[in-house]
Protein backbone atom coordinates (compact mmCIF):
# COMPACT_ATOMS: atom_id res chain seq x y z
CA UNK A 1 0.00 0.00 0.00
CA UNK A 2 1.30 3.32 -1.18
CA UNK A 3 2.14 6.28 1.74
CA UNK A 4 -0.54 8.26 0.33
CA UNK A 5 -3.23 5.83 1.02
CA UNK A 6 -1.75 5.01 4.26
CA UNK A 7 -2.43 9.12 4.90
CA UNK A 8 -6.15 8.89 3.22
CA UNK A 9 -7.02 5.64 5.93
CA UNK A 10 -5.47 7.49 8.84
CA UNK A 11 -6.93 10.77 8.24
CA UNK A 12 -10.19 9.29 8.08
CA UNK A 13 -9.64 8.22 11.66
CA UNK A 14 -8.53 11.52 12.47
CA UNK A 15 -10.45 13.86 15.01
CA UNK A 16 -9.23 17.03 15.97
CA UNK A 17 -12.25 19.05 17.91
CA UNK A 18 -12.36 19.72 21.35
CA UNK A 19 -14.87 20.93 23.59
CA UNK A 20 -13.74 22.29 27.06
CA UNK A 21 -16.10 22.55 29.78
CA UNK A 22 -17.92 25.13 30.83
CA UNK A 23 -16.58 27.35 33.23
CA UNK A 24 -18.87 26.89 36.12
CA UNK A 25 -18.41 23.10 35.59
CA UNK A 26 -14.50 23.50 36.19
CA UNK A 27 -14.84 25.52 39.11
CA UNK A 28 -16.64 22.55 40.97
CA UNK A 29 -14.79 19.72 39.87
CA UNK A 30 -13.29 17.44 41.67
CA UNK A 31 -10.52 17.27 39.45
CA UNK A 32 -10.32 20.92 38.14
CA UNK A 33 -7.73 20.89 35.58
CA UNK A 34 -5.21 19.47 33.32
CA UNK A 35 -2.66 20.57 35.48
CA UNK A 36 -4.20 18.77 38.99
CA UNK A 37 -4.71 15.26 36.59
CA UNK A 38 -1.15 15.86 36.06
CA UNK A 39 -0.22 16.30 39.12
CA UNK A 40 -1.96 13.28 39.85
CA UNK A 41 -0.69 10.54 37.34
CA UNK A 42 2.50 12.25 37.85
CA UNK A 43 2.61 11.01 41.68
CA UNK A 44 1.13 7.78 40.50
CA UNK A 45 3.44 7.00 38.22
CA UNK A 46 6.71 8.03 40.62
CA UNK A 47 5.72 6.70 44.00
CA UNK A 48 2.75 4.15 43.46
CA UNK A 49 2.67 3.07 46.79
CA UNK A 50 2.61 6.39 48.49
CA UNK A 51 -0.48 7.92 46.00
CA UNK A 52 -2.17 4.29 46.77
CA UNK A 53 -1.22 4.60 50.02
CA UNK A 54 -3.00 8.20 50.73
CA UNK A 55 -6.16 6.73 48.88
CA UNK A 56 -6.66 4.14 50.49
CA UNK A 57 -6.67 5.64 54.11
CA UNK A 58 -10.22 6.89 52.79
CA UNK A 59 -11.34 2.73 52.88
CA UNK A 60 -12.66 1.29 56.49
CA UNK A 61 -9.86 -1.69 57.42
CA UNK A 62 -10.76 -3.67 60.11
CA UNK A 63 -6.86 -4.18 60.29
CA UNK A 64 -4.22 -1.88 59.22
CA UNK A 65 -2.42 -3.09 55.76
CA UNK A 66 1.45 -3.82 56.31
CA UNK A 67 2.30 -3.08 53.00
CA UNK A 68 0.79 -0.90 49.93
CA UNK A 69 2.10 -2.81 46.76
CA UNK A 70 4.21 -6.23 46.38
CA UNK A 71 5.84 -8.58 43.62
CA UNK A 72 5.48 -7.47 40.09
CA UNK A 73 2.49 -7.57 37.46
CA UNK A 74 0.83 -9.58 37.19
CA UNK A 75 1.61 -11.48 40.39
CA UNK A 76 1.19 -8.12 42.52
CA UNK A 77 -0.11 -8.02 45.80
CA UNK A 78 -2.16 -4.77 46.98
CA UNK A 79 -2.37 -3.99 50.98
CA UNK A 80 -0.72 -7.15 52.25
CA UNK A 81 -2.25 -7.62 55.75
CA UNK A 82 -5.15 -5.38 55.75
CA UNK A 83 -8.59 -6.17 56.59
CA UNK A 84 -11.29 -5.50 54.62
CA UNK A 85 -15.13 -5.74 54.01
CA UNK A 86 -16.67 -4.40 50.77
CA UNK A 87 -20.06 -4.40 51.72
CA UNK A 88 -18.84 -2.64 55.88
CA UNK A 89 -17.64 0.11 53.07
CA UNK A 90 -20.38 0.36 50.65
CA UNK A 91 -23.26 0.78 53.58
CA UNK A 92 -21.64 0.60 57.67
CA UNK A 93 -19.44 3.15 57.06
CA UNK A 94 -22.24 5.66 56.20
CA UNK A 95 -24.83 5.05 59.11
CA UNK A 96 -22.83 7.00 61.60
CA UNK A 97 -23.62 10.21 59.65
CA UNK A 98 -26.55 11.82 57.93
CA UNK A 99 -26.39 9.14 54.88
CA UNK A 100 -28.09 6.96 56.82
CA UNK A 101 -31.17 8.15 55.62
CA UNK A 102 -29.79 8.96 51.87
CA UNK A 103 -31.25 7.62 49.35
CA UNK A 104 -28.88 4.40 48.30
CA UNK A 105 -30.63 2.65 45.50
CA UNK A 106 -33.28 4.09 43.43
CA UNK A 107 -35.51 1.54 41.48
CA UNK A 108 -37.74 1.37 38.38
CA UNK A 109 -38.98 -1.43 37.38
CA UNK A 110 -39.80 -1.63 33.77
CA UNK A 111 -43.59 -2.17 34.04
CA UNK A 112 -43.53 1.19 36.52
CA UNK A 113 -43.52 0.47 40.01
CA UNK A 114 -40.38 2.46 41.81
CA UNK A 115 -38.57 1.70 45.50
CA UNK A 116 -36.01 3.89 46.87
CA UNK A 117 -33.54 2.66 49.65
CA UNK A 118 -31.83 4.67 51.56
CA UNK A 119 -28.74 3.49 53.28
CA UNK A 120 -30.13 1.91 56.41
CA UNK A 121 -32.74 0.41 54.55
CA UNK A 122 -30.14 -1.76 52.67
CA UNK A 123 -28.44 -2.27 55.86
CA UNK A 124 -31.23 -4.67 56.75
CA UNK A 125 -31.94 -6.11 54.15
CA UNK A 126 -28.10 -6.63 53.27
CA UNK A 127 -27.95 -8.06 56.87
CA UNK A 128 -30.87 -10.18 56.26
CA UNK A 129 -29.86 -12.06 53.56
CA UNK A 130 -26.29 -12.74 54.61
CA UNK A 131 -28.08 -14.32 57.61
CA UNK A 132 -30.06 -16.65 55.23
CA UNK A 133 -27.10 -17.69 52.59
CA UNK A 134 -25.31 -18.33 56.47
CA UNK A 135 -28.79 -20.90 57.13
CA UNK A 136 -28.65 -22.03 53.64
CA UNK A 137 -24.84 -23.82 54.61
CA UNK A 138 -22.63 -21.32 52.62
CA UNK A 139 -19.92 -19.96 54.22
CA UNK A 140 -16.67 -18.01 53.80
CA UNK A 141 -14.50 -19.12 50.58
CA UNK A 142 -18.07 -20.40 48.55
CA UNK A 143 -18.95 -19.17 44.97
CA UNK A 144 -22.82 -17.91 44.34
CA UNK A 145 -24.03 -17.47 41.23
CA UNK A 146 -26.46 -14.71 40.70
CA UNK A 147 -28.95 -14.91 37.66
CA UNK A 148 -31.17 -12.16 38.41
CA UNK A 149 -33.02 -9.17 36.67
CA UNK A 150 -31.72 -5.67 37.21
CA UNK A 151 -33.85 -5.33 40.61
CA UNK A 152 -32.62 -4.14 43.83
CA UNK A 153 -32.38 -7.35 45.31
CA UNK A 154 -29.34 -7.91 42.94
CA UNK A 155 -27.36 -5.63 44.57
CA UNK A 156 -28.47 -6.57 47.80
CA UNK A 157 -27.38 -10.60 47.07
CA UNK A 158 -23.65 -8.87 45.65
CA UNK A 159 -23.40 -7.20 48.91
CA UNK A 160 -24.56 -10.07 51.05
CA UNK A 161 -22.30 -12.54 49.64
CA UNK A 162 -19.42 -9.78 50.32
CA UNK A 163 -20.58 -9.52 53.92
CA UNK A 164 -19.72 -13.01 54.79
CA UNK A 165 -16.97 -13.51 52.04
CA UNK A 166 -18.49 -15.43 49.22
CA UNK A 167 -17.69 -14.63 45.98
CA UNK A 168 -20.00 -14.11 44.00
CA UNK A 169 -20.58 -14.48 40.29
CA UNK A 170 -22.68 -12.72 38.15
CA UNK A 171 -24.28 -14.04 34.60
CA UNK A 172 -25.98 -11.53 32.70
CA UNK A 173 -29.84 -12.72 32.77
CA UNK A 174 -29.73 -12.88 28.63
CA UNK A 175 -27.86 -15.90 28.67
CA UNK A 176 -28.30 -19.27 28.21
CA UNK A 177 -29.01 -22.51 31.07
CA UNK A 178 -25.84 -23.94 28.94
CA UNK A 179 -23.93 -20.89 29.67
CA UNK A 180 -25.21 -20.86 33.27
CA UNK A 181 -24.31 -24.46 33.30
CA UNK A 182 -20.38 -23.78 32.39
CA UNK A 183 -19.85 -21.31 34.70
CA UNK A 184 -21.48 -22.86 37.42
CA UNK A 185 -18.71 -25.85 37.02
CA UNK A 186 -15.67 -23.50 36.36
CA UNK A 187 -16.35 -21.73 39.59
CA UNK A 188 -17.44 -25.18 41.48
CA UNK A 189 -20.96 -22.57 42.72
CA UNK A 190 -22.45 -23.97 45.58
CA UNK A 191 -25.34 -21.76 45.59
CA UNK A 192 -27.42 -20.05 42.70
CA UNK A 193 -29.42 -17.17 42.89
CA UNK A 194 -32.18 -16.13 40.60
CA UNK A 195 -35.81 -15.06 40.05
CA UNK A 196 -39.24 -16.30 38.55
CA UNK A 197 -38.61 -14.13 35.52
CA UNK A 198 -37.81 -10.76 34.47
CA UNK A 199 -39.40 -7.91 32.39
CA UNK A 200 -38.02 -7.24 29.07
CA UNK A 201 -40.43 -5.04 26.52
CA UNK A 202 -43.30 -6.30 28.05
CA UNK A 203 -41.88 -9.88 28.46
CA UNK A 204 -41.85 -12.60 31.09
CA UNK A 205 -38.12 -13.85 30.91
CA UNK A 206 -38.06 -17.16 32.50
CA UNK A 207 -34.81 -17.28 34.17
CA UNK A 208 -36.13 -19.45 36.68
CA UNK A 209 -36.61 -22.18 33.79
CA UNK A 210 -33.16 -21.35 32.54
CA UNK A 211 -31.86 -22.33 35.49
CA UNK A 212 -33.70 -25.49 36.63
CA UNK A 213 -32.38 -26.76 32.77
CA UNK A 214 -28.59 -25.60 33.83
CA UNK A 215 -29.23 -27.97 36.64
CA UNK A 216 -29.04 -30.83 35.06
CA UNK A 217 -24.94 -29.91 34.66
CA UNK A 218 -23.87 -28.13 38.03
CA UNK A 219 -23.54 -31.03 40.30
CA UNK A 220 -21.44 -28.49 42.73
CA UNK A 221 -24.77 -26.52 42.73
CA UNK A 222 -26.83 -27.94 46.46
CA UNK A 223 -29.32 -25.21 46.71
CA UNK A 224 -31.57 -22.05 44.62
CA UNK A 225 -32.93 -19.36 45.76
CA UNK A 226 -35.67 -17.65 43.61
CA UNK A 227 -36.96 -13.96 44.40
CA UNK A 228 -40.43 -13.43 43.19
CA UNK A 229 -40.66 -10.79 40.40
CA UNK A 230 -43.29 -11.33 37.66
CA UNK A 231 -44.73 -14.02 39.45
CA UNK A 232 -45.46 -16.38 36.81
CA UNK A 233 -45.60 -19.92 37.21
CA UNK A 234 -42.01 -22.39 38.13
CA UNK A 235 -41.11 -25.13 39.38
CA UNK A 236 -39.70 -25.52 42.79
CA UNK A 237 -37.34 -28.72 43.76
CA UNK A 238 -38.13 -29.66 47.67
CA UNK A 239 -34.98 -29.22 49.04
CA UNK A 240 -32.94 -27.72 46.70
CA UNK A 241 -35.25 -24.34 45.83
CA UNK A 242 -36.19 -22.05 48.39
CA UNK A 243 -38.50 -18.78 47.99
CA UNK A 244 -36.31 -15.45 48.72
CA UNK A 245 -39.41 -13.93 50.42
CA UNK A 246 -39.41 -17.14 52.91
CA UNK A 247 -36.19 -17.13 53.72
CA UNK A 248 -36.38 -13.30 54.37
CA UNK A 249 -39.22 -13.71 56.43
CA UNK A 250 -37.41 -14.68 59.86
CA UNK A 251 -34.07 -13.44 59.12
CA UNK A 252 -32.01 -11.16 61.73
CA UNK A 253 -31.45 -7.40 60.35
CA UNK A 254 -27.83 -7.22 62.03
CA UNK A 255 -24.93 -9.73 60.34
CA UNK A 256 -21.47 -9.09 61.99
CA UNK A 257 -19.31 -8.73 58.57
CA UNK A 258 -16.68 -11.23 57.93
CA UNK A 259 -13.05 -9.93 58.32
CA UNK A 260 -11.52 -10.68 54.86
CA UNK A 261 -7.92 -10.39 53.46
CA UNK A 262 -7.20 -7.21 51.12
CA UNK A 263 -6.80 -9.84 48.25
CA UNK A 264 -9.85 -12.46 49.27
CA UNK A 265 -11.48 -12.90 46.01
CA UNK A 266 -14.75 -10.40 46.13
CA UNK A 267 -16.25 -11.84 42.44
CA UNK A 268 -15.82 -13.84 39.60
CA UNK A 269 -16.83 -12.43 36.32
CA UNK A 270 -16.83 -14.29 33.26
CA UNK A 271 -15.95 -13.07 29.59
CA UNK A 272 -18.96 -13.26 27.15
CA UNK A 273 -17.43 -16.71 25.50
CA UNK A 274 -18.15 -14.89 21.77
CA UNK A 275 -14.37 -15.56 21.11
CA UNK A 276 -13.89 -19.52 22.76
CA UNK A 277 -15.12 -20.44 26.34
CA UNK A 278 -15.31 -18.27 28.91
CA UNK A 279 -12.75 -17.12 31.07
CA UNK A 280 -13.29 -15.92 34.66
CA UNK A 281 -11.83 -12.68 35.53
CA UNK A 282 -11.14 -12.74 39.37
CA UNK A 283 -11.05 -9.11 41.10
CA UNK A 284 -9.92 -8.78 44.57
CA UNK A 285 -11.59 -7.14 47.48
CA UNK A 286 -9.16 -3.81 48.62
CA UNK A 287 -7.32 -2.96 45.04
CA UNK A 288 -10.72 -3.29 43.47
CA UNK A 289 -12.67 -1.79 45.76
CA UNK A 290 -10.09 1.53 45.80
CA UNK A 291 -10.46 1.65 42.09
CA UNK A 292 -13.92 1.84 41.69
CA UNK A 293 -14.29 4.24 44.45
CA UNK A 294 -11.92 6.49 42.98
CA UNK A 295 -12.51 6.70 39.55
CA UNK A 296 -16.35 7.16 40.34
CA UNK A 297 -15.29 9.87 42.34
CA UNK A 298 -13.28 11.53 39.63
CA UNK A 299 -14.50 10.05 36.52
CA UNK A 300 -17.67 11.30 37.40
CA UNK A 301 -17.30 14.50 39.17
CA UNK A 302 -19.59 12.58 42.22
CA UNK A 303 -20.95 15.38 44.89
CA UNK A 304 -22.98 14.41 47.76
CA UNK A 305 -26.23 15.40 46.32
CA UNK A 306 -25.46 13.98 43.31
CA UNK A 307 -28.13 11.26 41.34
CA UNK A 308 -26.17 9.34 39.69
CA UNK A 309 -27.06 6.42 36.79
CA UNK A 310 -25.30 4.11 34.85
CA UNK A 311 -27.87 2.42 32.15
CA UNK A 312 -25.70 -0.67 32.02
CA UNK A 313 -26.58 -4.14 33.10
CA UNK A 314 -25.27 -5.65 36.71
CA UNK A 315 -24.33 -8.30 34.56
CA UNK A 316 -21.50 -6.64 33.17
CA UNK A 317 -17.95 -4.92 34.80
CA UNK A 318 -19.37 -1.83 34.50
CA UNK A 319 -22.59 -2.54 36.05
CA UNK A 320 -21.03 -4.17 39.06
CA UNK A 321 -17.84 -0.74 39.44
CA UNK A 322 -20.38 1.59 38.51
CA UNK A 323 -23.59 0.70 39.63
CA UNK A 324 -23.01 -0.79 43.09
CA UNK A 325 -19.51 -1.15 44.44
CA UNK A 326 -18.03 2.78 43.29
CA UNK A 327 -21.14 5.20 43.87
CA UNK A 328 -22.07 3.38 47.20
CA UNK A 329 -18.43 3.34 48.68
CA UNK A 330 -18.67 6.90 47.76
CA UNK A 331 -21.94 7.26 49.64
CA UNK A 332 -23.69 8.08 46.45
CA UNK A 333 -27.46 8.45 45.42
CA UNK A 334 -27.06 5.45 41.82
CA UNK A 335 -30.27 4.87 39.85
CA UNK A 336 -31.19 1.42 38.71
CA UNK A 337 -33.57 0.59 36.11
CA UNK A 338 -34.87 -2.80 34.93
CA UNK A 339 -36.20 -3.07 31.50
CA UNK A 340 -35.29 -1.45 27.90
CA UNK A 341 -34.97 1.92 26.82
CA UNK A 342 -37.88 2.22 24.30
CA UNK A 343 -40.49 0.64 26.74
CA UNK A 344 -43.12 1.52 26.08
CA UNK A 345 -41.96 3.94 24.15
CA UNK A 346 -38.50 5.42 23.01
CA UNK A 347 -38.81 8.15 25.44
CA UNK A 348 -38.21 6.07 28.66
CA UNK A 349 -34.84 6.97 29.52
CA UNK A 350 -35.34 10.59 29.20
CA UNK A 351 -38.76 10.14 31.32
CA UNK A 352 -36.47 8.85 34.33
CA UNK A 353 -34.04 11.28 33.80
CA UNK A 354 -36.74 14.20 34.30
CA UNK A 355 -38.33 12.27 37.29
CA UNK A 356 -35.20 11.18 38.99
CA UNK A 357 -34.11 15.27 38.05
CA UNK A 358 -30.52 13.05 37.44
CA UNK A 359 -27.38 14.67 37.32
CA UNK A 360 -24.57 12.42 36.02
CA UNK A 361 -26.04 9.77 33.31
CA UNK A 362 -23.49 7.24 31.94
CA UNK A 363 -24.65 4.83 28.84
CA UNK A 364 -23.45 2.99 25.89
CA UNK A 365 -22.11 4.46 22.42
CA UNK A 366 -24.88 1.46 20.96
CA UNK A 367 -27.22 3.00 23.12
CA UNK A 368 -26.42 6.58 21.57
CA UNK A 369 -26.89 5.34 17.83
CA UNK A 370 -30.42 3.85 19.12
CA UNK A 371 -31.43 7.07 20.74
CA UNK A 372 -30.18 8.77 17.46
CA UNK A 373 -32.35 6.73 14.95
CA UNK A 374 -35.29 7.32 17.27
CA UNK A 375 -35.22 10.78 16.92
CA UNK A 376 -34.66 13.90 18.44
CA UNK A 377 -38.64 14.32 19.15
CA UNK A 378 -38.21 11.53 22.18
CA UNK A 379 -35.75 13.69 24.40
CA UNK A 380 -36.74 17.07 23.25
CA UNK A 381 -40.21 16.08 25.11
CA UNK A 382 -38.44 15.87 28.35
CA UNK A 383 -36.70 18.14 30.88
CA UNK A 384 -33.29 17.15 30.45
CA UNK A 385 -31.87 20.74 32.31
CA UNK A 386 -30.64 18.50 35.53
CA UNK A 387 -28.00 16.88 33.70
CA UNK A 388 -24.43 18.11 34.57
CA UNK A 389 -21.91 15.30 32.88
CA UNK A 390 -22.51 12.96 30.48
CA UNK A 391 -20.49 9.39 30.03
CA UNK A 392 -20.40 6.30 27.37
CA UNK A 393 -18.65 3.68 27.67
CA UNK A 394 -18.52 -0.01 25.97
CA UNK A 395 -16.61 0.66 22.49
CA UNK A 396 -15.46 3.40 20.68
CA UNK A 397 -17.39 6.20 19.91
CA UNK A 398 -18.06 7.69 16.26
CA UNK A 399 -17.46 11.73 16.50
CA UNK A 400 -21.18 11.84 14.89
CA UNK A 401 -22.76 9.91 17.60
CA UNK A 402 -21.01 12.21 20.16
CA UNK A 403 -21.33 15.93 18.92
CA UNK A 404 -25.29 14.08 18.95
CA UNK A 405 -24.97 13.10 22.46
CA UNK A 406 -23.19 16.62 23.40
CA UNK A 407 -25.86 18.74 21.36
CA UNK A 408 -29.46 16.74 22.51
CA UNK A 409 -29.10 15.23 25.32
CA UNK A 410 -25.99 17.80 26.70
CA UNK A 411 -27.95 21.46 25.28
CA UNK A 412 -24.50 21.94 24.11
CA UNK A 413 -23.91 22.51 28.06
Amino acid sequence: MSDQANENIESVLQETRSFPPPAEFVEQANISSMEEYQKLWNRAKDDPAGFWGDLAQDLEWSQPYESVIEGEMPETKWFKGGKINASVNCIDRHLDSWRKNKAAIIWEGEPGDTRVLRYQDLYREVCKFANCLKKLGVETGDRVTLYMPMVPELAIAMLACSRIGATHSIIFGGFSADAIADRNNDAQAKLVITADGGWRRGKNIPLKEAVDQSMEKSPSVEKVVVYRRTGCEVDMVPDRDYWWHDLMDDASPECDPAELDSDHPLFILYTSGSTGKPKGVQHSTGGYLLGAKMTSEWVFDLKEDDTYWCTADIGWITGHSYIVYGPLANGATTVMYEGAPNWPDEGRFWEIVEKYQVNIFYTAPTAIRAFIKWGDEWPNKYDLSSLRLLGTVGEPINPEAWMWYHRVIGQER
